[in-house]
Order: structure tokens, then sequence, then C-alpha cells
């Protein structure tokens, strides 16, 4: 007989064992799943080329955030901790695919960009170095591959490491365009997450209403020429720290 809940990550750690093996897109175990998704760098998939997301240019054009300290959550191939570390912002980037990270540190490499990579789990930032504070935190499509109870992990995430008066920009799927529709409560019903959840505005303002907003729309369908990577089936967040 087991009784092993004592603590919240005891809980967290359970509901994460509801999810049958191939929904888990968020633990370590789910490494292997994007190794897949990442091991042929030709395949067709828009945000594979290395273009930056047009609403982190848009921030930067606009003077919303500066040049700081920043945490690149879900890095993937590393276009955008690319185009931060060429703004002259000091990069850390953590992906839980070693593929996804051999991939941005080759591109790293040949841009001589100075970036700190690291493969693992984002949540367990917890290392000298790595626990902020960061005056901006980026998540282009990790947030919307958690399952709800992982918006806790989230959360207090960002209460470690964003500083105050810093910045979190998001990019997750857009009801009505892409992603999951289903009420949180049954996602542990079928155990499974269909790919990833779509949020409305209401529901972001909602999660992170600690934080201050400062930009929310649908991103900018951007056509294959541009140099800026664009599709509308996503949202883009700006929110600020105050304090």
């Amino acid at each position: 007989m087991d009784r092993n809940i004592r603590t919240v990550d005891d809980v967290l750690k359970l509901l994460d064992g509801l999810f049958a093996p191939g929904a888990d897109r968020w633990t370590a175990g789910g490494a292997a799943w994007w190794d897949g998704f990442y091991a042929d760098r030709s395949k067709p998939v828009p945000f594979f080329v290395a273009k930056p997301d047009e609403n982190l240019v848009g921030y930067l054009d606009k003077n919303l955030i500066t040049p700081g300290r920043a945490l690149d959550l879900g890095c993937g191939p590393g276009r955008n901790a690319l185009h931060l570390a060429a703004a002259g912002f000091q990069v850390d980037a953590v992906d839980l695919s070693p593929t996804a990270i051999a991939w941005a540190q080759d591109r790293a490499r040949e841009a001589g960009a100075e970036i700190r990579f690291r493969c693992g789990d984002a949540f367990a930032l917890t290392d000298r170095g790595w626990g902020g504070p960061y005056d901006l935190v980026h998540d282009s499509g990790c947030f919307h591959h958690l399952p709800p109870h992982r918006r806790i992990s989230y959360l207090a995430l960002l209460d470690r490491v964003l500083a105050p008066g810093g910045h979190l920009a998001l990019t997750c799927f857009a009801a009505g365009a892409m992603g999951s529709e289903l009420p949180d409560e049954a996602f542990y019903r079928q155990s499974a997450l269909h790919g990833g959840l779509a949020y409305t505005p209401e529901s972001l303002r909602w999660v992170f209403s600690d934080l201050t907003e400062v930009e929310l729309r649908r991103m900018r369908d951007e056509p294959p020429e541009s140099g800026l990577f664009g599709e509308p089936f996503l949202w883009t967040a700006l929110f600020r720290r105050d304090g």
C-alpha cells in the first residue's frame, strides 16, 4: 500500500502520471518525442527556419523590452535565442530535447553568438546561475503543451526567476484557430492533451493576473519571403512584473 502524497510537488507528479506516455511533452520523459520531432532538420516545419517571431522583433523595435538577461523556455533550434543575443541580451536557453539543443548550439556557433544552452526541465532551474533574476522570460510554444496542473509550476518559475520590472513574452495556441478547447478536467479523463491547449485572451489574462498586460494580440501572418516568423493561429502576449 502506497501513501506517497505529502507535498504539492508530489501531487503534481501524480497528475503527470495520469497521462498516457505519448501525451507527455513537458517532463524529462517527453524528450524522446521532441527528439523525433527535431531529428530531420529539412522537414518543412515553419518554425524550423531560422527566423525570429515577429512579435519579439516588434517588442524590441518599440522599446517595450530592452536588453538585459533573458531566459528562453523551450528554445527548440534556438531561432529566438539567437535574435535576443544579437540584440544585446545575455541569453540562457533551455529545452527538453538533446536534438533541439544540439541544433541550437550549431546555429549559435555559426553565428558567433554566446548563448548558454541547457538540456533539461525548465521547472528545475535551481542551479546556481540559472535561478535568475531575468529581465525577460521568453516562451514561444512551450506553455500550450503543459497540462492544466503544470500552470502552477509555470507561475512558480516566474515567481522565482522574473525580476521586478521584467517581462514575460508568450506565444501560444489561439482558441478558434489551433489547439484543444476541451475544459481542463477533460484532459485528465482522456489521459491526453490532443497536441496542446488553446487559450482565449480572457484565459491568458486570468492565468497571468499577477502580471500587468502590456500587449495581447493575434500574431501577424508573415509570408514565406519574410525574414520573420508569424502565424495567425497564435496569440502573442507581453506581460510585465511590477514592483
